[in-house]
């Protein structure tokens, strides 16, 4: 059995925290390169040089890559072989996204109370935690910053199972054509697909920590994400709603069995700017 001291926990989770928001990830530098190169539009070629412009600037500078620093979403994948000591592992967490958030001038976006007492809680605290339990004895922790915006413009919907195919691309469609300009594309389009009500919306958020163009391992999926990554940008909503070839950079997919009257599916829309950073301790 592994020890690991919460302390750890606590610092990792303050870095990523920092880190997310000031460097975007290397491939989706790559894909505003190539999506420029995609772009017809003279304007969606110029929003896509000022999205690279600013990413440099954020990260030579360390600061904000954009001004909505999100809600922190953090993925724990727990060894089964480790123990932690030192404390409670939530409260680490939620003390690393405070200190990370505070420290590191991002600003703070959470509300105490969703519906009758709106006060900001001053340290973007709490955050959303999911665990996993996996073999071994190693923990992974991913830090995702969602932005508002983007979030807004999700969408869930517990489909028929007679729906089938087709079902799914006219809804994940419908989603991103509603969403328009409002969640700030070029997007990324994490759809998640079986399950429950709670798992599918689930699977739509980790699908987007896979990198852009890294194709679900299943065949099937994987050429239902190249369609509809395809359909998606024939809708013209183009780099920052001007129109044009790019709407999304990707699309990516997450299944898991589900009951035999069921068909869940959840379209959770993230931004151009794609924030997460991971470690492993």
């Amino acid at each position: 059995m592994r020890e690991i001291h919460v302390d750890k926990v606590r610092e990792t989770v303050k870095r990523l925290c920092m880190e997310a928001n000031y460097f975007l990830p290397q491939d989706v530098l790559n894909a505003f390169k190539e999506g420029k190169e995609k772009e017809v539009s003279p304007v969606g070629k110029n929003v896509f040089d000022i999205l690279q412009e600013n990413a440099e600037i954020a990260a030579r500078e360390q600061i904000p890559y954009c001004q909505d620093t999100g809600f922190a979403v953090v993925f724990l994948e727990i060894g089964q072989d480790v123990r932690f000591v030192g404390g409670s592992l939530e409260e680490a967490v939620n003390e690393g996204v405070a200190q990370g958030y505070t420290e590191g001038y991002l600003r703070k976006s959470i509300v105490s109370d969703p519906l009758f007492d709106r006060k900001n809680t001053k340290n973007n605290t709490p955050a959303v935690i999911h665990y996993s339990i996996v073999p071994g004895d190693r923990v992974k922790i991913t830090v995702a910053a969602k932005g508002g915006g983007s979030e807004n413009m999700s969408r869930l919907a517990m489909l028929k199972p007679a729906d089938g195919v087709e079902g799914v691309k006219k809804f994940v469609l419908k989603t991103v054509s509603e969403a328009g300009p409002n969640p700030c594309p070029p997007i990324t389009v994490g759809v998640g697909i079986g399950g429950t009500f709670e798992k599918v919306a689930f699977l739509a958020k980790k699908a987007l920590l896979r990198p852009i163009g890294h194709r679900n391992p299943d065949p099937r999926y994987a050429a239902l994400e190249e369609e509809l990554l395809e359909e998606i940008n024939k809708l013209g909503i183009g780099p920052s709603g001007f129109g044009g070839r790019v709407t999304a950079l990707d699309v990516k997919i997450e299944w898991y069995p589900c009951h035999i009257a069921s068909l869940p599916v959840a379209v959770n829309i993230q931004c151009h700017a794609s924030r997460h950073k991971e470690a492993e301790l």
